[in-house]
């Protein structure tokens, strides 16, 4: 959101009124609060008739600064997001000069008097930094127009006319090269600078600027990251207004913000997930390949069995099973009852599933109660779905017929809702595609009183806590997992995500990647997309070459709007292609379920940017159309006809997994593919554990396991962990010569694939 002309001038009807500076640094138990008039004190009169905005520093845990920024403090006190603050985590120290917050390696600098500076230090480095007009409290005059238009929010024309009429916003330097990351799933740019973004959560599916996953959170290549604590819409402008700094606003009296200290980009997402949440652990039955009916296709039990036993016939093994949307009845939804003309004797199905098949089984719901299923009267008559202000319920044709939602913020229809979902797991089903969650009416009532721009963004995380606490609850902390689709901070605490409605071709196949990249450098571990693309039928090149990339993404489904993703709907090579790599991703589980072990320990994301691994590489910054998976393998998804692609190799030995060849790094390569391969490097000194079994993602990893080495020392003296889909932990110890390895574990082989 922007309020100024040019460097110099304000927008028409635009007042602002900036931290001039600090006339009072003082403590106030654990905190230092800074007293920032509008203008400089100089003399007696000048306290009089001028603005005054408070700003309070707190360290809240090692390496983090909490810092409120409030105008009038007489306001109800807005709803914030859940965070782990830890009390007595730092210390406080006030001189003449400046007062001063440290938490652990991370300090907070306010310097006495004019201008205002507030400085942001890692040790003798200066990260970052709010200075003259950086703090600001905006109010707007009737009419006045600002650069923003989140989509949804009420009152919002499309002349940009803002909803509220104040506002406070901070800005924060960038420094020369510094570039930011995050701020949720976003399928433009990987790299935000130059870029206005919008916390807005909004179902636009991926080639649009708009955000399933909106996270007021930012990675800086500098080494630090913030967090902005405010559910409602957040506009961030990462120098786009004003080219220096990144400034963040929001409507109200109040804004409250985080810095978070790295010194990597993986210190500073372990920081802020202890802050906001771990990812949990999610089983490892949910790494092997998921089917889906796909959307709006005709299926019944018969058309699910065909398709489970074509999968088996043709080697290509099958964890999951999705029964997507209209398993329910048409203009029912969410009812949560099968359809009985198509599916007559769902439990006895699901049981042959499971026992006859082997399978865990998926299934669609939505928080959206349509006014033909019988919840609608029952939530209506206790009173369960949210409120317009005069009572009634709030209904929409915007999806399915006369829809209501479903109140989150009542405990009751929290309890109300998983009971009605217990009777499905109780059926047979194991996890659940937790779709929709971002339209989000802002003119209701919610049964706690939370201010309805609030919940707007926040429904998603109220929505998916309820499913997966339920999923635990009822599964166990291990075998819980949701499909989710909308999300907001702290939404990594229930996994998994999946990238949304994207098409079936290679630019979208690549928007998806971004979209997966901006959600890791926001915290998030686990991702996955529909392969092949949603809307549409891929040729069967995209389709070949999306199966490659989604079987080297945490989680892989095959998933459709109008079309079946069965691999044989294309030809024989895409049956022969999906068959290879679920194969692959089976036995690469030993390394795979480690690296999320990681993710629920840290918060860093199984498939990562590059930047994540080598952030002191310039040539990886802007790097969106490759990753990581885990620490030690490259992946480069080909995303063109002609099997040709280009991607960058850090300095190191690497070596090709297929052929065992080693290519120096530092260097860009470009190769020609098949569909039978893609680009997969491993990095210099990795071990890589591969399991015994290709037909199943849950198996016991220690047998049969085969420890492959790549750029072997001469002397043998490495550690590689083994995380069990019970969670026990083993660590494998590699000793001797490369020619005469020793391991710590009987029955393990290890495998010298390449020597430095």
């Amino acid at each position: 959101m922007k309020f100024t002309d040019g460097f110099w001038q304000l927008r028409p009807g635009v007042t602002a009124a900036y931290a001039q500076e600090a006339y009072d640094v003082t403590a106030d138990g654990d905190s230092i609060v800074v007293t920032a008039p509008a203008k400089r004190i100089q003399t007696r009169g000048n306290v009089l008739n001028l603005p005054v905005l408070t700003t309070t520093l707190t360290p809240v845990a090692d390496g983090v600064i909490k810092v409120r920024i409030e105008h009038h403090t007489g306001v109800k006190a807005p709803r914030r997001f859940e965070v782990n603050e830890q009390r007595a985590a730092g210390s406080l120290a006030i001189t003449d000069e400046e007062g001063v917050v440290t938490a652990g390696g991370l300090r907070a600098v306010i310097k006495r008097g004019a201008p205002w500076d507030l400085s942001f230090w890692h040790g003798d480095t200066r990260l970052t930094g709010s200075g003259h007009k950086a703090q600001g409290y905006v109010t707007l005059a009737d009419g006045a127009p600002v650069a923003t238009d989140p989509a949804g929010v009420a009152g919002v024309t499309t002349t940009g006319l803002a909803p509220a009429r104040t506002y406070v916003h901070e800005q924060l330097d960038l420094g020369v090269g510094e570039l930011i990351y995050g701020l949720g799933e976003r399928f433009g740019p990987l790299v935000k600078n130059g870029q206005t973004v919008e916390s807005w959560n909004a179902d636009g599916g991926t080639s649009s600027e708009q955000a399933y996953k909106s996270i007021p959170f930012y990675l800086s290549s500098d080494g630090y990251g913030v967090f902005v604590n405010q559910p409602e819409h957040v506009s961030f402008e990462v120098g786009s207004e004003s080219v220096e700094r990144v400034q963040f606003s929001t409507a109200g009296e109040a804004l409250e913000y985080f810095v978070i200290d790295g010194p990597t980009p993986k210190d500073v997402i372990d920081r802020y997930t202890a802050l906001t949440g771990r990812p949990a652990e999610v089983p490892a039955w949910s790494y092997g390949l998921w089917l889906s009916t796909s959307f709006t296709t005709d299926y019944d039990e018969g058309t699910v069995n065909s398709f489970v036993d074509e999968m088996r016939d043709r080697g290509i093994p099958l964890s999951v099973f999705h029964f997507d949307c209209f398993w329910m009845r048409e203009f029912n939804w969410t009812d949560l009852e099968w359809d009985a003309r198509v599916f007559p004797d769902p439990k006895g199905m699901l049981h042959r599933l499971h026992t006859e098949r082997d399978l865990h089984i998926s299934a669609w719901i939505n928080p959206y109660i349509a006014q033909r299923s019988a919840l609608f009267a029952e939530g209506k008559q206790k009173g369960y779905l949210v409120k317009r202000a005069d009572g009634s319920v709030f209904q929409w044709d915007w999806w399915v017929a006369g829809m209501g939602l479903v109140d989150f913020t009542n405990p009751d229809a929290v309890r109300w809702f998983q009971d009605k979902l217990r009777a499905l797991l109780s059926q047979g089903v194991d996890a659940l595609k937790t779709d929709f969650g971002e339209r989000i009416p802002t003119d209701v009532v919610w049964h706690d009183g939370t201010d309805p721009m609030v919940m707007h963004n926040l429904y998603a995380q109220l929505y998916n806590k309820a499913v997966f606490e339920l999923l635990v609850e009822e599964r166990g902390e291990r075998d819980a997992v949701v499909f989710a689709r909308s999300s907001t901070a702290g939404g990594q605490q229930f996994p998994v995500h999946w990238g949304g409605d994207n098409t079936s071709s290679f630019p979208s196949m690549a928007e998806t990647l971004r979209g997966g990249l901006s959600l890791a450098s926001s915290g998030f571990g686990y991702w996955s997309h529909d392969i092949g693309g949603f809307e549409g039928t891929p040729d069967p090149a995209v389709f070949k070459r999306w199966a490659a990339f989604g079987l080297l993404s945490s989680h892989s489904r095959l998933h459709g709007s109008d079309s079946y993703r069965v691999p044989w709907a294309f030809d024989e090579e895409a049956v022969a292609i999906t068959a290879k790599f679920t194969q692959f991703k089976n036995t690469l589980m030993p390394y795979l379920y480690a690296a999320s072990a990681d993710a629920a320990a840290k918060g860093v994301s199984v498939a990562r940017p590059m930047f994540f691994e080598f952030p002191d590489d310039p040539s990886v910054a802007y790097l969106d159309r490759q990753y990581m998976l885990g620490g030690e393998l490259l992946v480069a998804p080909v995303m063109s006809a002609s099997g040709e692609v280009q991607f960058y190799l850090p300095h190191g030995t690497w070596t090709n997994i297929w052929t065992g060849e080693t290519v120096p790094g530092g260097n860009w390569l470009t190769e020609t593919h098949g569909f039978e391969t893609l680009p997969v490097y491993v990095r210099e000194g990795a071990a890589i554990g591969i399991g015994a079994h290709a037909d199943r993602p849950d198996y016991d990893y220690l047998d049969g396991l085969t420890v492959r080495l790549y750029g072997a020392d001469k002397e043998l003296d490495l550690t590689m962990p083994v995380v069990q889909p019970d969670g026990t932990a083993h660590v494998i110890r590699i000793s001797g010569t490369p020619d005469a390895p020793v391991t710590s574990e009987a029955g393990v082989t290890v495998q010298v694939v390449s020597r430095r």
